[in-house]
């Protein structure tokens, strides 16, 4: 429904008829970050503060809610030492991020159950197209058929 970008220009937020807010780094295909609430409804605004730092949502039930744009930061006071901490604890993540179980750890976000239905279908959806796609290709001429990247085949047209 609506969608902002960061006054660093980095990350955008989209606020969606599916009663969430998420947040995207801007050349990512997944969202960083994923927020709902139990009453929230459809969100219909959203837009990051001055600094980045937080992120106001409108929705349809007429409320507004404040939200960290990095939900693991402590807010207030943070000692040199607890800084360093978090600084060692993301050096980490950084250097065993391509680990399978710890890319499952940090990637791990809890969803409401209509919200994963839904993206639970559509990655069966996109499954057995692309299942339709090998047989295509395997009962065809060998070089009859072109392969398409999935984000050039989204696009409809290009307009100079």
């Amino acid at each position: 429904m609506d969608i902002d970008y960061s006054p660093t220009g980095r990350e955008f937020v989209t606020g969606s008829y599916d009663r969430s807010v998420r947040i995207f780094k801007y050349n990512g295909g997944h969202s960083r970050e994923i927020y709902h609430a139990k009453r929230m409804q459809r969100v219909f605004c959203v837009k990051f503060s001055c600094d980045a730092s937080y992120i106001i949502s409108g929705s349809d039930d007429t409320n507004l809610r404040l939200w960290k744009a990095k939900a693991s930061e402590q807010m207030g006071v943070v000692l040199p030492r607890e800084r360093k901490r978090h600084e060692y604890l993301e050096a980490v993540k950084n250097r065993y991020k391509h680990l399978p179980e710890v890319r499952r750890i940090d990637r791990h976000r809890h969803l409401p159950k209509p919200i994963y239905k839904a993206s639970r279908q559509i990655r069966e959806m996109t499954e057995s197209a692309r299942r339709k796609e090998e047989r295509r290709k395997a009962h065809s001429a060998p070089g009859s058929i072109k392969n398409k990247q999935l984000r050039t085949k989204r696009i409809v047209r290009e307009v100079e």
